[in-house]
């Protein structure tokens, strides 16, 4: 049993957990993910690993409500535990100075891009981090991503906090304005980080994202999380969660990722009774980090 000692919502519906998980967080690297179940019966989904002190022993999760599983997540509070927490799993990021280097996260990927930009920035290099959200409210761990960056940029789609757009409009500024960028971490909606490939794709600049494909037991051996990179299958878990983003063939994964859409909206469904059963797919059901790292479903 894995034991929440702090749980706390960043904005609606994205909660930050942190666990007590002493050799998880004496291994954990940037980049690294862990596979959660909440109870014998439950859905075992992958979540990005935020932060983790090796001293106290504990590591942060960030989990946005998107599915049955996420939800039931986020109604845990300090004193509630996990049953399974495993991990670290993934290759942890690479990290090394290589110059300027924007990180971008979309959503709660800022969560999971947050302790890659902490590592990178600590081995010398300059961090300009571009984050985004819907709204000002649902901005997330602002001053965290300040704490490790040169330069933030906040966009919010409708202009409430920030400048008003969405992450790939700064990025083609900064782009434009000549500013020297040497590598793109990029964590978010898989959208997004297919849209910020093809923005550096003609400039060459290196593009790296984390991948969300639908995972079940993260070791290799299911083959649930398969990706296409350059047309060969990959899997998430061992090889990723990160890639070459100008490698990735992001039009198959946004189809790996709704395979299940219909009985994701069932449970969910049958999750909030007594409402209706509901009308459409649950959005984005496998939201970001990878961005696994995400919010799982």
């Amino acid at each position: 049993m894995f034991r929440i000692l702090q749980a706390e919502f960043l904005a609606p519906g994205i909660k930050r957990l942190v666990l007590g998980a002493p050799r998880i967080a004496r291994k954990h690297q940037p980049g690294q993910f862990v596979i959660v179940r909440v109870h014998e019966r439950g859905e075992r989904i992958p979540l990005t690993i935020a932060d983790s002190d090796r001293e106290r022993g504990v590591i942060t999760i960030v989990v946005q409500s998107v599915g049955k599983t996420t939800h039931l997540l986020n109604s845990l509070e300090p004193g509630d535990s996990l049953l399974d927490v495993l991990g670290p799993l993934g290759k942890p990021s690479d990290i090394r100075a290589v110059g300027t280097v924007v990180v971008i996260g979309g959503g709660v990927g800022t969560a999971m891009a947050y302790p890659t930009a902490a590592a990178l920035k600590r081995v010398g290099n300059r961090i300009i981090s571009i984050i985004g959200a819907r709204t000002k409210e649902m901005v997330i761990l602002e001053d965290e991503m300040c704490a490790v960056s040169d330069t933030l940029l906040a966009m919010t789609n409708d202009g409430s906090y920030g400048d008003k757009g969405i992450v790939t409009d700064k990025l083609r500024d900064l782009l434009e304005s000549d500013t020297r960028i040497d590598m793109v971490l990029a964590v978010g909606p898989v959208v997004m980080m297919k849209a910020v490939a093809e923005v550096t794709r003609p400039r060459h600049i290196r593009t790296i994202v984390s991948l969300n494909p639908i995972m079940i037991d993260g070791t290799g051996m299911c083959g649930g999380c398969r990706v296409l990179i350059d047309g060969k299958s990959q899997f998430a878990c061992i090889d990723g969660p990160e890639f070459d983003g100008h490698r990735v063939n992001f039009d198959i994964l946004l189809q790996r990722n709704a395979t299940y859409q219909k009985e994701e909206c069932r449970l969910m469904a049958e999750f909030r009774r007594p409402q209706t059963a509901c009308s459409g797919p649950v959005a984005d059901a496998r939201a970001p980090g990878l961005v696994p790292q995400s919010g799982g479903s």
